[in-house]
């Protein structure tokens, strides 16, 4: 995956990866924060693989909505200290199952949150144009 960030101003960047673009505002004026794009990935993975995992299962789901709370430590880098999810689905879905598929999201699946992790490279390079 490849993606691409263009300053245009103030704290905000226009951000694109593929044929998709969006405005990142690190003051969250003119589109998400890059730490709320973060909380969206969070959920909006494990929201993906919840719902892929219940409808392979064949279970009766109706809807999904999921909640994100994210606390954040008061000194930089602000990162998140813990993060709760609350998934209300829609459907005669059985409790086991959603259990089942949730931890799957979360231990196995998806790569968002798993990418959080402290074992992953993570590697800069720079250079300067006059």
């Amino acid at each position: 995956m490849v993606a691409s960030l263009s300053w245009t101003g103030d704290l905000t960047f226009t951000a694109s990866s593929g044929s998709q673009t969006m405005t990142l505002d690190g003051q969250s004026a003119a589109g998400p924060s890059p730490v709320q794009v973060l909380a969206f990935g969070i959920a909006g993975c494990m929201a993906m693989d919840v719902v892929d995992i219940l409808r392979k299962g064949r279970h009766a789901l109706t809807g999904l909505d999921v909640a994100f709370h994210g606390e954040r430590a008061p000194t930089p880098p602000h990162r998140f200290t813990s993060v709760k999810m609350i998934f209300t689905v829609h459907g005669a879905v059985p409790g086991d199952a959603v259990r089942r598929a949730i931890a799957l999201s979360h231990e196995k699946y998806c790569s968002v949150s798993n990418s959080l992790r402290g074992d992953i490279t993570f590697v800069t390079e720079f250079e300067v144009r006059p």
